[in-house]
């Protein structure tokens, strides 16, 4: 019989109270994971009224005993990794390497959590005015949520939650329903810490989970990663209901490479960051602006080595690329990828119709370049989430920066070249918050907020690094005088 996934409520697990469930699917194999409850609002309320009623003793253990349980949680990770990776694949797709890479970075954030103690320090000032001191103390703010997508289904929550809670609040995290086992694994271990009740939470479901958390007048903030049109309605919805709200939208990426470049480390990048996690990734570089001279020496390159790429299961040691996470998003792809080539594009790697000996069910699209691709091209502009690079070509440094400031997502954007001067140029002009140079995945680490600028972030505190501080702490300001 198949599992079927439970909430984690105020320190137990708890059955979602609804007849409604959904299949978690292997989309390579299209097995049947587990299934998944679409929770209730009344699910959601029991599970704010927890974090609400264990935030008073929660926020009043000291930060270092706060910070402690972070060690711990991080050697649990450890003991687990394989396992978690190995789960990762099973529900999301990815290749067993990719999901390993996403473990480690999602370990590196509990890392940084550890670092709370000395990271939410307040600050002084003696003899203010006369015989007054002033000081700003650093305190948790209540409960906070997390709406987390299916692409990252471990790292993501993971950017929020250790900091969230070592910070002093509680939280419930609501992923995503097609790949919520990853989150079960890893409630499974934060209830090995033997957290108080409440401080934390795992609300499985969909829009009507969704809504709850943005609604709830007990949640004092949500932190959302997905779609520039899902990201603009939770801002728009939890600005509405007076909370702290962080919304990672969508993103079209844009590598620039020069003449100068190193093409065969430049053709590395692009193709890592391009088919790497099937496309499925904020920071996938989707659109690549070859500059004069690069033009040919690039797309030679990149068509005889993308070519060359193993195409199967994830957990298959061997295998490059995954699959795209579900049918409809295979049907969504291909259908952009036929709209580019009705709009002008060629399709000189065409993956459409892939197919994996023994997974003949899975949900594979192969590597495709588009040649020839315009700046207003429907395939320029919007995002594809998938493993599709499409390929431009302009006469010279300025168009290039010209083509990638016109996109209206602002998430990430590189620069493969050996000239420093046009590096700092790029850094410099190009409306993107996350700027890599010879790098093709501009990728924060967890001490740094993750960008994200124009339709790509809504907000004003950043995910990671001190902007998570930030976020889920206020600054309480005392003015004293004694006699």
């Amino acid at each position: 019989m198949t599992t079927q996934l439970k909430n984690y409520i105020g320190g137990a697990w708890a059955a979602a109270e609804t007849a409604t469930y959904e299949s978690v699917i292997n989309p390579a194999t299209c097995a049947t994971l587990a299934q998944v409850p679409d929770s209730s609002a009344g699910d959601v309320d029991r599970a704010v009224a927890a974090a609400r009623a264990g935030f008073a003793e929660w926020r009043s253990t000291p930060v270092l005993s706060r910070a402690q349980y972070m060690y711990r949680l991080k050697n649990l990770l450890e003991d687990r990794f394989e396992d978690l990776a190995q789960t990762i694949v099973e529900e999301n797709g990815k290749t067993i390497d990719e999901a390993r890479g996403e473990v480690r970075r999602g370990i590196e954030s509990v890392d940084y959590a550890t670092h709370v103690p000395s990271l939410m320090r307040g600050y002084k000032v003696e003899d203010i005015s006369s015989g007054i001191d002033e000081t700003a103390e650093r305190q948790p703010l209540g409960v906070f949520a997390a709406i987390t997508p299916f692409n990252f289904p471990l790292m993501v929550p993971l950017w929020f939650l250790p900091v969230a809670i070592t910070c002093g609040n509680t939280y419930i995290i609501k992923p995503s329903p097609q790949t919520p086992i990853s989150m079960n694994t890893l409630f499974e271990l934060l209830d090995e810490l033997d957290l108080p009740e409440g401080v934390v939470n795992l609300v499985h479901g969909g829009k009507d989970a969704a809504n709850a958390i943005m609604e709830h007048p007990d949640v004092t903030g949500v932190s959302f990663v997905g779609s520039t049109p899902v990201a603009k309605i939770i801002y728009e919805t939890c600005a509405k209901h007076g909370k702290r709200v962080q919304a990672q939208g969508g993103a079209k990426n844009y590598i620039a490479v020069m003449p100068d470049a190193d093409i065969n480390a430049s053709v590395s990048n692009i193709i890592g960051s391009a088919f790497g996690c099937a496309g499925q990734r904020c920071l996938a570089g989707s659109v690549v602006v070859a500059v004069g001279d690069a033009y040919e020496p690039l797309k030679a390159e990149l068509l005889k080595r993308s070519a060359t790429l193993r195409l199967g299961y994830g957990l298959e040691e061997t295998t490059q690329v995954g699959t795209v996470i579900s049918a409809q998003a295979r049907e969504r792809i291909e259908k952009m990828i036929a709209d580019g080539v009705a709009e002008g594009a060629r399709a000189v790697l065409d993956g459409r119709d892939a197919k994996v000996e023994g997974y003949d069910a899975g949900t594979f699209v192969g590597p495709t370049i588009l040649d020839g691709v315009q700046p207003e091209m429907h395939i320029a502009q919007e995002e594809v989430f998938g493993p599709v690079l499409s390929l431009m070509h302009v006469p010279d440094f300025d168009s290039a920066i010209d083509v990638i400031n016109r996109s209206r997502y602002g998430n990430a954007a590189s620069l493969f070249t050996q000239n420093g001067g046009h590096a700092r140029e790029f850094k410099y002009r190009v409306q993107a918050g996350n700027i890599g140079i010879n790098v093709g995945v501009a990728a924060a680490t967890a001490s740094f907020p993750f960008g994200g600028q124009k339709e790509s972030f809504f907000g004003d505190l950043h995910g990671q690094g001190p902007d998570s501080i930030e976020f889920f702490t206020d600054r309480k300001v005392l003015i004293e005088r004694w006699y």
